[in-house]
């Protein structure tokens, strides 16, 4: 089975290094499936769990906060803000960041604040972060 590499990186480090046969990623243009040889292109990614599938058809989920990646013929790139394998995330933490965005999203939407005082957009953003980081801390 054809493979290609994959390497995740944040601003900190090599979050994931390794051979897959198939990346799913929920990019800008919506929801990509790249598998090897595929053309080369740039996309921006979204906040989402990103699933890596292996020569074995296991898969392994990797949280990203968003970024981009290079697709070339046998190498996939990911520059993530902020990248977390399932060992990584602290699951308290990551249900508490939900609660925390879906209670500023309903005090919005219910008009309990006045917009002024809620960035809706982050917020939304934070949802789709902690969504993400449950997803992936879910495959432990």
């Amino acid at each position: 089975m054809a493979t290609m590499k994959l390497q995740v990186i944040s601003p900190d480090a090599v979050v994931y290094e390794g051979d897959i046969t198939m990346l799913v990623v929920r990019a800008t243009s919506g929801t990509l499936g790249i598998l090897p040889h595929h053309l080369p292109m740039i996309a921006g990614i979204l906040p989402c769990a990103m699933r890596a599938k292996l020569e074995d058809e296991s898969e392994e989920l990797i949280a990203v906060a968003g970024g981009f990646m290079e697709v070339q013929r046998d190498k996939i790139t990911v520059l993530a803000s902020c990248a977390e394998t399932p060992i990584m995330i602290d699951r308290h933490r990551a249900e508490q960041a939900y609660a925390r965005a879906k209670e500023r999203i309903d005090r919005f939407h219910h008009g309990f604040e006045p917009p002024k005082d809620i960035d809706i957009k982050r917020a939304e953003l934070a949802l789709e972060r902690a969504i993400a980081r449950l997803k992936v801390s879910n495959s432990k």
